[in-house]
């Protein structure tokens, strides 16, 4: 039986209040995010296979700009639809060219669909800024942005202020996203690259199965032994089709190097 008294009343509030502020530091809330730095590849998985039909690209056929001034620095980004690494690399060697005095090209990269054979490839480069300044902040405004098979890079000339490590993620970042956002976009339709040898007089066979499932083909190379090598690339569902084709027309006279 409780007694009525103020001062047992006020006791057992007191006796509340404490129970209630114990529990509620016994249930803190804990936040933790992981950053990737160089190139990463993400297996395929079913939870996200919903998403990976969403993602999408920039329009094939050009490449976008836009640019900013900040603090007398000169920020320009360059963006374009990459479905592979070695096409990124040829883009990027462009840009460098067409900016021989630029104290820094960094770069975001960033290919595949998490569903698809090989998963998602990101790669990205500070280009001499401090660590962490330049490229991931590109690689993720292409992430924010939705975008794959994409590379952006920003241009940068620089004015001869320090602009600090948070001035250049910003700068970076917001460079990238001003072009991404302007560029026009396409849903991405995951792709398939696969290398392969066979014998020279076969390049017909080859050449006729790749148009027939509407692929490119690129890096060729005739070996001195009179073999070929080529690479081709098609729509990730008709890849085992195209394959099979190949084998057929060439009567099995084909190796399959990746």
């Amino acid at each position: 039986k409780l007694s009525s008294s103020p001062s047992s009343i006020a006791a057992a509030f007191s006796c509340c209040r404490c129970t209630r502020s114990r529990r509620i530091r016994l249930h803190p809330t804990i936040h933790s995010h992981r950053i990737r730095t160089q190139t990463t590849s993400l297996p395929s998985s079913s939870s996200s296979s919903s998403s990976s039909t969403e993602r999408q690209t920039l329009v094939q056929g050009t490449h976008y700009t836009s640019e900013q001034t900040i603090k007398k620095s000169r920020f320009i980004g360059i963006a374009t639809k990459c479905t592979t690494w070695n096409d990124a690399q040829s883009f990027l060697q462009s840009i460098h060219t067409q900016h021989p005095k630029a104290r820094h090209v960094c770069f975001g990269f960033v290919a595949g669909v998490e569903d698809n054979p090989g998963g998602v490839v990101e790669r990205c480069s500070d280009d001499g800024e401090p660590t962490g300044t330049g490229g991931l902040p590109i690689l993720g405004g292409i992430k924010g942005e939705g975008l794959s098979d994409t590379l952006c890079a920003v241009v940068r000339y620089s004015g001869g202020i320090k602009l600090g490590a948070g001035g250049l993620i910003r700068a970076y970042g917001g460079t990238a996203r001003l072009v991404l956002r302007d560029a026009p976009t396409e849903i991405l339709i995951p792709t398939s690259t696969i290398r392969l040898s066979t014998s020279s007089s076969n390049a017909g066979c080859i050449y006729d199965a790749a148009r027939k499932f509407h692929a490119t083909t690129s890096e060729e190379e005739y070996k001195p032994d009179g073999s070929l090598e080529v690479s081709v690339n098609c729509e990730s569902k008709d890849l085992k089709g195209m394959m099979e084709c190949m084998r057929d027309l060439t009567r099995g006279d084909v190796i399959f190097l990746d």
